[in-house]
This record gives structure tokens, C-alpha cells and sequence, in this order.
């Protein structure tokens, strides 16, 4: 037994040594006479703290940093490292490949206005949430991309692909409050300011019947867009404007055109419910895009 070892033992120093001069597994293979898989176990546990710390730390800056660009970077310093083992850090640190989140293409401006809306309203009492209103754009996607993040990391910016509002042709204008979903119509092409004036003459009221909401108890929600900013529309209706990019709560566009009236009303109060924890993540966030 004690032949074994040291056997074992000179086997291990001789391909340690041969992974130095940076010999091929087959090579190592057939000059001692050992499995490849012994050969990739050992080299496996001879990788030190230090190099998986670099490879590591490399993709953590830069979490699009594909393993091939990670090893002639390494190569281009003297030090040659297969895809595999590459792969096995990223598993070993928790680094799985990830398709990145899609999030609003935030500027400086953008940013602000959120932390602010955020700060301005994350006490208000749940009863100020009981109805909103919103719209709902549809828009193609690019391709696929992967990034390699931690499991809590889906929403640090890095790790996220900017996306813009406009580039579909299907508009919807919706509402909802805590009790149910109220009415829902499509948009017919550009919407101008009389034509929003238009679709609040013909759907809040119903809405607010059809949601049982006493006459004084309501407030329209919405966001800065010219067509609700303008003076016709806010005539008749207390209104409530929002910021630039309104903390990405993507509850509020839940709506289509076949679907939106059988969303179950436990699935709004839920959605109500959750508006104070977005407000949170915003500020906790600095106005970045959020879950």
C-alpha cells in the first residue's frame, strides 16, 4: 500500500510538473501512462486561489466576458488556461451564464426624476394606491445575450440590457384599481392630446362604475406624457403625474386586449399591495432600473 502511494504521489508531481511546460492532456497521457481524467483531476486542484481570483474578478467587472476572451487574456500574460476549467471557476464562484434583463434605457435626468418619485411617495398609506391607470406598448426583440452574475445580481446595471419604449404599433390604454380591472381600449394610430381626451371621456367613469368606486374617493394616475399633461385632459378628473420612466413597475402594464378583463381580482390587490416595496428599491437603487 505504501508502494501504491508513493507511486500515486510521483504520478501527481510528474503531471503537475508537465501541466508547468504546458503539455497537452493526451501528451501527459501517453508519456505516463495515466487516464486523461486523471490527468483533468489533477491539473483540476493544482489551478491556485490567485488565478481563480483574476478569472473571477475579470468577469465581475464585465459580466459579458465570454471564457474564450478570458483565456487569451490570460495567454497574452503567460498563462495557459483551458475553456473547461474557465467554465468550472464561473460554477464553482457562483458566475452561471444568464440571459440579461431587459430594463428601461435610464439617463441621468431619468435616474433623478425616479429617486424623486420614489422619495416623494414611498410613505404614502396604502388607500393613496387603491387605482392607477396606464398604457401598454408593444415592441420586437433583439438577440439573445448572456452575461454571467450572481443569483441576486439580475438588476445591477451591468447586468442589464437597455430598452427603449416606441418601436411597435400596438397601443393600449387600460386601467385598474385594488378591486378589479376596469375598461380597456385600443389606441388607433398617433394619439394627440384630444384623442386621450377622447378615451377618458368614453372609459373612466364606466371604469370607476364598473370598479364600485365611490365618486370622491378616486384619482387619475398617470404619467408626464404630453397628452396628459395638457389642460383639456385634466379637466373634470383629479390627477396624479408621475415622473420620467415611473420605477419600472412592470405590474402596471399587464394589459391585453383578450386578456385584461380575466386578470383575478386578488391579482390587482397584489399589484397595489407591492407599490411601496418598488418605491423602496428604487431609492435603495439610486433611481436605477429595479426588478
Amino acid at each position: 500500500d505504501e508502494t501504491v502511494l508513493c507511486s500515486s504521489t510521483e504520478q501527481r508531481e510528474k503531471i503537475v510538473i508537465s501541466a508547468t511546460e504546458h503539455l497537452h492532456h493526451l501528451i501527459m497521457t501517453g508519456q505516463l501512462e495515466v487516464p486523461v481524467s486523471t490527468v483533468a483531476h489533477i491539473i483540476q486542484k493544482n489551478i491556485d486561489d490567485k488565478l481563480r481570483r483574476r478569472i473571477v474578478v475579470t468577469v465581475s467587472k464585465e459580466p459579458r466576458t465570454t471564457s474564450k476572451d478570458i483565456k487569451g487574456e490570460l495567454l497574452d500574460q503567460g498563462t495557459s488556461v483551458s475553456d473547461r476549467t474557465i467554465h468550472r471557476c464561473f460554477s464553482q464562484s457562483g458566475l452561471h451564464g444568464r440571459r440579461p434583463r431587459r430594463t428601461p434605457l435610464l439617463k441621468g435626468n431619468h435616474t433623478k426624476s425616479r429617486l424623486e418619485l420614489a422619495k416623494m411617495h414611498v410613505n404614502k398609506p396604502q388607500s393613496f394606491w387603491e387605482n392607477d391607470e396606464t398604457k401598454l406598448e408593444l415592441f420586437g426583440e433583439a438577440h439573445q445575450l448572456y452575461v454571467r452574475r450572481l443569483k441576486n445580481e439580475a438588476y445591477n446595471e451591468k447586468n442589464a440590457v437597455p430598452t427603449v419604449k416606441h418601436g411597435g404599433s400596438v397601443l393600449f390604454w387600460g386601467c385598474f384599481a385594488a378591486s378589479a380591472t376596469g375598461c380597456l381600449e385600443v389606441v388607433q394610430g398617433k394619439m394627440k392630446s384630444p384623442d386621450y381626451q377622447g378615451i377618458l371621456g368614453r372609459n373612466v367613469l364606466p371604469s370607476v362604475r364598473k370598479l364600485g368606486l365611490s365618486w370622491r374617493s378616486w384619482v387619475c394616475q398617470q404619467d408626464n406624457d404630453p397628452q396628459h399633461t395638457a389642460k383639456n385632459p385634466k379637466n373634470g378628473a383629479e390627477t396624479c403625474i408621475w415622473r420620467r420612466h415611473p420605477s419600472n413597475l412592470r405590474q402596471l402594464e399587464q394589459f391585453d386586449h383578450e386578456e385584461g378583463a380575466n386578470i383575478p381580482v386578488d391579482r390587482c390587490r397584489r399589484l397595489i399591495d407591492k407599490y411601496r416595496n418598488r418605491f423602496i428599491a428604487v431609492v435603495t437603487s439610486k433611481g436605477c432600473a429595479t426588478k
